[in-house]
């Protein structure tokens, strides 16, 4: 009995762990646990710049980046950082008809607390630059597509595991009702909060596009309820969509 016991535990503090090490590449920071009294700002116009609505570039971004992004892809989400150490960004919907990328929708968002980095590591509260591929999705609410559809086209894990915990401070209750993981170090046909990391632990994970609290994430995009519906809505895995991301002179570079 004891020895039964003894494992249970040791089971539980393992999967108490691997809950730590997933949520606290996204949205679980010691300041989101328990700052109850910090009011989230409201989300609305960041600043950033709106790029042009239709053209054969994606709009603001650079040749480094623009070599990245595959050939067969015809949806792009592009994040416009509104600068290196802000966490405000606007997210755009592109799709590519013929030769032509048309601007589809566009949402006020946030970023990493403390901007981006080209070099990202664990608790660095910046989220990554760069071109990475969209391939599963997920989240404590249900598939959120229509009866009639064929529900979202990214493959869609509902789970409780995904939900934000109820330590932290309410106004981040809902960020993971909804998630899209952004292919950065980590495997790709897995459940978003899968915690595997190709590169290692060091270079940090889990990072989602997921609902918006008002303000900055840990290293995560988010965007607001409607903006989470439509990309599961709409990105499909024939499309091959990725996610271009990061401030605007990265993205120029």
């Amino acid at each position: 009995m004891r020895s039964d016991i003894g494992r249970r535990t040791a089971l539980t503090a393992v999967a108490i762990g691997t809950l730590s090490a997933v949520l606290a590449g996204c949205g679980g920071s010691a300041d989101q646990r328990t700052d109850d009294n910090a009011a989230p700002k409201q989300a609305g116009s960041t600043g950033a710049s709106t790029p042009p609505a239709d053209s054969r570039q994606i709009p603001g971004v650079g040749d480094r980046l623009r070599g990245r992004i595959p050939a067969e892809s015809r949806q792009v989400v592009a994040v416009y950082g509104k600068g290196k150490d802000s966490a405000d960004s606007t997210v755009v919907l592109y799709t590519k008809r013929g030769s032509v990328w048309h601007r589809e929708r566009a949402w006020a968002a946030h970023n990493g607390k403390k901007g981006w980095t080209t070099d990202h590591h664990e608790n660095d509260r910046r989220s990554p630059v760069g071109v990475f591929t969209l391939s599963d999705a997920g989240g404590a609410l249900p598939d959120p597509a229509p009866a009639s559809a064929s529900g979202a086209r990214l493959p869609y894990t509902r789970s409780a595991s995904i939900a934000a915990p109820r330590w932290w401070a309410k106004p981040y209750w809902h960020d993971f009702d909804y998630v899209i993981a952004i292919d950065y170090n980590r495997v790709k046909g897995t459940p978003p909060n899968d915690p595997t990391r190709p590169e290692g632990s060091s270079k940090g994970g889990s990072i989602w596009l997921h609902m918006d609290h008002g303000s900055g994430t840990s290293a995560c995009v988010s965007l607001p309820k409607a903006g989470m519906e439509h990309l599961l809505r709409t990105l499909e895995p024939k499309q091959h969509p990725v996610v271009v991301m990061g401030d605007q002179a990265d993205l120029r570079a």
